[in-house]
């Protein structure tokens, strides 16, 4: 009867419209067993553990640390370091609705099902009980089913592709809800472990927020096709190139030889970066490596290295374990081949730390010059790929998850590798790769906490996707036994699916 008088849950939505305490009585009302009594789903995650390193909080901690998140965004500091966050936070129309959608986005947790779904039905239940607008309910509900979505697509999908902005953006409908999405995951990632936040996850999820807000106002309707978009980014970088006094026909020249998905895959500025030093290389100066910030946001971008030279089998494994020898985390790899056999690779790094590079002259000369110098024989190669990664870090272990599919789009297979963290993962990747002939297309590399859930986009020595049952399973196999290297013999059974 307390649960259902209009008087109290008029009074238990107020709160969220409070200038401040919202967060304060939240946890007043955990502590003393009042806000698990008046929401008896909340109360079935109360102090309820999560096994693992990427959360460091009880499920109810964790929501509560969400709302605080959110309330600290208006907070100098705070916004300094999470700018578009702030700003969003600061327009969103009714405020209180991504806090409630925050107090219920992980409460269908330690129940059987998806967390998300059953979070769904749960929110629609306390809409109706509390007698909230339909609006008001719609988004609420929206934002619990898909309060992971955002996090997803920006750390496992390719967000050069035009089709991946399209299907995201018509996935999340209007610009209202992509400014409640994008707040809420920014809080959730925060307040799930404070280490997980880092500059490269950062750009990543503002570039998809940017480019989704940017189809959204163009209309679904008319969506940016591949070939409209490298002529955008050839045209805006040829004119940075002739102001900078570079010969036009020099560059179309390059330019032929580069294909279409060089284009996509960078920007205006980087290629016309790219292509002003490759035209000065000199024939035999051996392999060009280039590094920069991706962006002068102190908290939003990595390190960008991009190498230029002959394209070679092996190219990628002595390349990753180049840079696992440098300390270097790979957050993300561009994997290309000229049609003049030159590979264009970009790598988007940090350092051993999280941290970006920066502005340290001394590490990036160390970094250039320790891979010009691994890169320059390829006689070396085998040595390098050869030698030995540190040994694994002692972290909780779980069975591996290995899935093999083909992509329904494009003609490449992709591979999905879910394992415990480990210095040098890469490497021993690459290594496989190169024992079963297979070359790596593209790569969308995630580290959570302990966790690493890394994709790649592979095809076979003809660049055809894989096709043969038995070599799948020989793949899987193979990698598998790399990553339960040092793992209990008795670990429950991996996964694989065709």
């Amino acid at each position: 009867n307390f649960r259902n008088d209009i008087r109290n849950t008029s009074l238990f939505i107020e709160l969220f419209k409070c200038e401040i305490g919202i967060h304060r009585n939240l946890r007043r009302m955990n502590r003393y067993g009042i806000l698990g009594r008046y929401l008896p789903e909340f109360g079935l995650i109360v102090g309820q553990m999560q096994h693992d390193l990427f959360h460091i909080y009880t499920v109810d901690a964790h929501t509560l640390n969400l709302i605080k998140h959110l309330r600290k965004l208006q907070y100098t500091p705070v916004s300094e370091k999470f700018p578009l966050a702030s700003k969003l936070m600061g327009r969103l129309p009714k405020p209180e609705l991504i806090y409630l959608a925050g107090l219920y986005h992980d409460i269908g947790k330690g129940r059987q099902g998806d967390h998300s779904e059953i979070g769904a039905v749960d929110a629609q239940k306390f809409c109706e009980r509390h007698q909230l607008p339909a609006w008001d309910s719609r988004l609420i509900v929206w934002l619990v089913q898909n309060h992971l979505v955002m996090s997803t697509t920006a750390q496992r999908k390719d967000l050069s592709d035009p089709q991946v902005i399209n299907d995201f953006a018509l996935h999340v409908g209007d610009e209202t809800r992509l400014d409640y999405l994008y707040v809420l995951t920014v809080a959730d990632i925060n307040a799930t472990n404070p280490s997980l936040w880092n500059s490269w996850r950062a750009s990543l999820l503002r570039q998809l927020y940017t480019e989704t807000k940017r189809a959204l106002r163009r209309g679904l309707e008319n969506p940016l096709d591949r070939e409209e978009q490298i002529r955008q980014t050839q045209s805006a970088a040829l004119d940075i190139l002739v102001r900078e006094g570079t010969d036009p026909d020099d560059v179309e020249q390059l330019w032929s030889q580069l294909g279409d998905d060089y284009f996509l895959k960078h920007t205006a500025a980087d290629v016309a970066w790219h292509s002003d030093a490759i035209l000065q290389q000199p024939a035999d100066g051996g392999p060009l490596v280039l590094i920069k910030e991706t962006t002068q946001r102190e908290f939003e971008g990595g390190t960008q290295i991009f190498i230029y030279a002959p394209d070679q089998h092996d190219f990628f494994a002595v390349t990753v374990a180049a840079m696992s020898q440098l300390n270097l985390n790979i957050h993300d790899a561009r994997i290309i081949t000229s049609s003049s056999q030159f590979t264009l690779d970009t790598y988007i790094v940090l350092d051993n730390d999280g941290g970006s590079i920066g502005d340290n002259p001394q590490r990036v000369k160390q970094i250039r010059d320790g891979l010009t110098e691994a890169l320059r024989n390829p006689e070396d190669y085998p040595t390098i790929i050869q030698r030995r990664v540190p040994r694994q870090l002692k972290h909780f272990n779980f069975p591996p998850q290995v899935t093999i599919l083909n992509d329904a789009q494009r003609p490449v297979t992709i591979l999905e590798i879910t394992a415990p963290d480990r210095p040098g993962l890469l490497a021993r990747i690459g290594r496989i790769f190169l024992e079963f002939d297979l070359s790596l297309q593209n790569a969308k590399i995630a580290t959570l906490g302990e966790r690493v859930e890394d994709v790649f986009f592979i095809t076979d020595a003809d660049n055809q996707p894989l096709s043969d049952p038995q070599l799948c399973s020989r793949l899987q196999e193979a990698i598998v036994q790399q990553l339960q290297a040092g793992q209990a013999s008795d670990a429950s059974p991996t996964r694989v699916t065709f």
